[in-house]
């Protein structure tokens, strides 16, 4: 399976890209995080999305940030997309945020802990959107195959998994390479998200650790699978990031960890 958003093609032969902070922290940031990604980006000659959350429902404590909300969320991703010639991407959490977000989104995000519900899955279907389904740190591998078949029963053709680690004991993640590979073999794109799998989950207690500098070496091994695509969050200030910065890499470091990642990918092209 391959399609296209906009222009960037969702599994061909080249990787695409998912790149962005966590979350829309501001109107100015966004436009800043977006041009600067996309000055990289359109340097290097990579295909990219732009990812940024409006509304983060499953922080670990109440106090936490959550976001500046659907509407002003989908308004300012809209317009960062048209204003640079980019997709974008976003997470929905319910059937009506889905409807909502597809008049202004280009790729629907499903997150992790919902990637089984199946209203929401169907109500993404729905919009005639692409999807990008987050495969829960609850579920083998294999277990995605079910997700694929609730797709094709709600009538979308374009989806792809997303890679984001396993559960491993407690507050820990780990990430089993030959996953992405299990995945792939159910006939969709398959994603690596390489700064969700560094996460350590409520690990600092009242928020999410993790340990940002394994991101790199994870997404290169990913690369090393023949992976569809990969999803990183990237800041400019990750040490004040208003939500999972301890596991998002620094801007200025992403310019180095692409230029790795498609030196990776050529290599296994070579192979292949």
């Amino acid at each position: 399976m391959s399609f296209h958003i906009q222009n960037v093609e969702i599994g061909g032969k080249a990787p695409f890209y998912l790149l962005g902070p966590c979350s829309l922290e501001s109107e100015e940031f966004a436009w800043q995080m977006a041009r600067s990604i996309k000055e990289i980006c359109t340097k290097l000659g990579v295909p990219f999305i732009f990812k940024a959350s409006y509304d983060k429902a499953n922080r670990t404590s109440v106090k936490s940030f959550r976001g500046v909300g659907i509407e002003a969320g989908c308004r300012i991703l809209s317009e960062i997309g048209k204003e640079l010639n980019i997709p974008v991407v976003t997470d929905v959490h319910t059937e009506k945020q889905a409807e909502y977000a597809a008049q202004y989104i280009d790729l629907l995000q499903v997150p992790a802990f919902l990637c089984r519900q199946s209203d929401l899955l169907e109500a993404c279907a729905k919009t005639g959107r692409p999807v990008n389904i987050k495969k829960g740190q609850f579920l083998a591998p294999w277990d995605c195959k079910n997700i694929c078949e609730k797709m094709q029963a709600f009538g979308c053709e374009q989806y792809m998994l997303c890679e984001r680690g396993t559960t491993f004991g407690y507050n820990n993640l780990v990430v089993d390479m030959r996953g992405m590979y299990w995945m792939r073999q159910f006939g969709c794109p398959v994603v690596f998200d390489a700064t969700h799998s560094v996460q350590r989950p409520g690990g600092l207690g009242g928020a999410t650790g993790g340990d940002r500098d394994l991101a790199p070496v994870l997404a290169n091994a990913a690369m090393a699978t023949g992976i569809d695509g990969v999803f990183m969050e990237v800041h400019s200030d990750p040490d004040n990031a208003m939500s999972d910065g301890p596991n998002q890499v620094r801007l200025s470091d992403l310019e180095r960890i692409i230029t790795n990642m498609q030196l990776v990918r050529s290599a296994y092209d070579q192979m292949s």
